[in-house]
């Protein structure tokens, strides 16, 4: 062979194994780094190398997943079963589907029969059952741990079938920890920890870390996992990314939307189009969004809503809606989401949908009737959002009570309230002492009076430090069941509030109600002497008490009639 050919040869060789070089391994680079386009194309390269490989079709599945197309994910899991038909891993995938769809029962028998297939010992199967199960709505999070505990006890296998644990096997198994939460917070860390043993660059780790601080309230923590780990590996964007939700949630303590705009900007200048391209899209028409240009937002997402996907049409549309709603333009918001209701039926919505369908019918309009629908619908969705999530979160349930408030929907706001004190523990929620107060104030509100009275006494005894503000409205309760004050069913209350010196822990205003009930009691009772104690009272408040006149009037009537009596007597 010439020295010519063995050159065009080796550049021939060199060809080849470029085009060979990118592996499932390359691929799954892209997806740890968030780009979801770029592994997937990885993966078709793989797979037409290699048409037999179930691992590049079960993740190049996922890429599709996670660019929001679940559509394409099940024809690459069922085009890999086709040339693969025993993948365990591709049951997998499917079974992750199921969920999706919100069928539990599917996914559980097709995590079981890819565990049994494969004994419980490969890697790849066993985190993808734990991935879905503790990160999907409705997934099983106690079996998602119990699988990965399964992969990583060597106890009793023979040396050639011992396990070597990989980062990525404790990142899953302290997903899974995180996911049940509560006390299982401390165990998530320290897996995340022995992960970053093995490899300390790990940015996922610390940013898991920071999930973990989240979900403890632990908010600054949380921010400065997420910190840590866009420094640990500038890029790593799904930590970038998960700055950007956190500003992005409307809560007192987060929301920002210079920083969410900062945030999701230095994430897309890490994935580029890697991300894909609705997805680019979508975020490009977010950040205008949030620097409130709702027009350029408006333009962007009318432009790519008619060729989105499935999983992105939501998203657009979600968008669209609120961007009108931003600028006021109402209606054509509510026709917008509407007529995507229409389309796709409620089964499909999520809770963001909920929670702005909500928003829109609680727009005011001039027509009265239209206004009593509008109020129905949006309390509807407003619960229908509040529900939607089987995790509770206090603050969501605080947005839900203060919304039914604003909406004067007053009974829902006291059973929202009430739900924040029965359903959390006082370490979740630490402004329980409020929540309940709210509850009984809404009570009253909502004509519940004898609930209030219960809510109430239940104050009391909880919280014996604010004796005199739940002994007051108690009485306010008892008060509002005795308009008349003819029964006196608020006197006991009353009268306690005052001998416990109740007076000077409410705002002077609030005195009002108790002086003119007891007045009122006393000039029912014909006891004259307490009578005019309260109302001196009355008087000192509001010199032209309206109440106060009426009495006196009567009084001086009462007189008058009664003195021809008595000098006909003593004729």
């Amino acid at each position: 062979m010439t020295r010519r050919k063995s050159l065009i040869v080796a550049m021939l060789c060199v060809a080849a194994n470029g085009a060979m070089a990118q592996s499932v391994d390359d691929g799954l680079k892209d997806l740890y780094y968030g780009k979801y386009e770029t592994a997937k194309q990885t993966f078709d390269k793989v797979i037409t190398a290699k048409p037999t490989d179930d691992k590049a079709y079960y993740y190049q599945g996922i890429a599709f997943l996670g660019m929001n197309d679940q559509v394409a994910a099940a024809a690459a899991f069922q085009k890999g079963l086709q040339a693969v038909p025993t993948s365990a891993l591709l049951q997998v995938g499917l079974g992750r589907l199921d969920l999706l769809k919100g069928d539990a029962a599917a996914a559980k028998q097709k995590f079981e029969a890819a565990s049994a297939a494969t004994q419980g010992r490969d890697g790849d199967v066993a985190r993808a059952i734990a991935d879905a199960s503790a990160d999907i709505k409705g997934g099983d999070r106690g079996y998602a741990l119990s699988v990965m505990e399964k992969l990583l006890n060597n106890e009793g296998r023979k040396k050639k079938e011992v396990y070597t644990p990989k980062a990525v096997d404790y990142i899953e198994l302290g997903d899974a920890y995180r996911q049940l939460g509560g006390e299982n917070g401390g165990k998530a860390i320290a897996t995340y920890d022995k992960a970053l043993e093995l490899e300390p660059n790990r940015a996922e780790a610390v940013m898991k870390e920071g999930l973990v601080n989240y979900n403890a309230k632990l908010l600054q923590d949380a921010v400065n996992d997420f910190t840590k780990a866009t420094n640990m590996d500038p890029q790593y964007a799904p930590a970038f990314y998960e700055l950007y939700q956190f500003y992005i949630t409307k809560t007192k303590a987060q929301f920002s939307l210079e920083n969410a705009a900062k945030y999701l900007e230095s994430y897309m200048a890490i994935v580029g189009e890697g991300a894909g391209k609705l997805e680019n899209e979508y975020n490009l028409a977010a950040i205008s969004f949030y620097k409130k240009d709702y027009d350029a937002a408006i333009s962007k997402a009318k432009a790519v809503l008619p060729t989105a996907t499935e999983g992105y049409k939501d998203k657009f549309t979600l968008l669209l809606t609120d961007a009108y709603l931003q600028k006021g333009d109402t209606a054509t918001g509510k026709q917008i989401i509407e007529d995507y209701v229409k389309s796709v039926g409620e089964a499909k919505l999520g809770p963001n949908d909920y929670k702005l369908l909500s928003a829109i019918y609680q727009a005011k309009t001039p027509d009265a009737a239209q206004a009593a629908i509008n109020d129905s619908l949006a309390s509807l969705y407003l619960e229908k959002y509040a529900l939607s999530d089987t995790t509770k979160d206090v603050e969501k349930y605080r947005n839900v009570a203060e919304s039914f408030k604003s909406m004067r929907d007053f009974k829902r706001a006291a059973e929202w309230y009430g739900k924040l004190v029965t359903d959390f523990t006082d370490e979740q929620n630490g402004s329980k002492i409020q929540d309940q107060f709210f509850k009984g104030t809404w009570e009253i509100y909502a004509h519940e009076y004898d609930m209030a009275d219960s809510t109430f006494g239940a104050f009391v005894a909880k919280y014996p430090a604010q004796e005199a503000l739940g002994t007051y409205w108690r009485g306010r309760a008892n008060m509002a069941k005795d308009p008349d004050a003819k029964q006196g069913l608020a006197l006991p209350y009353f009268q306690h509030f005052f001998e416990i010196k109740g007076e000077d822990k409410v705002k002077t205003p609030l005195l009002m109600f108790p002086y003119q009930y007891l007045m009122i009691y006393y000039y029912n009772k014909d006891d004259m002497t307490n009578m005019k104690l309260w109302m001196d009272k009355v008087v000192s408040m509001d010199p032209n008490n309206a109440t106060v006149k009426a009495i006196q009037e009567n009084l001086a009537n009462r007189s008058k009639t009664a003195k021809p009596a008595a000098s006909g007597n003593k004729k």
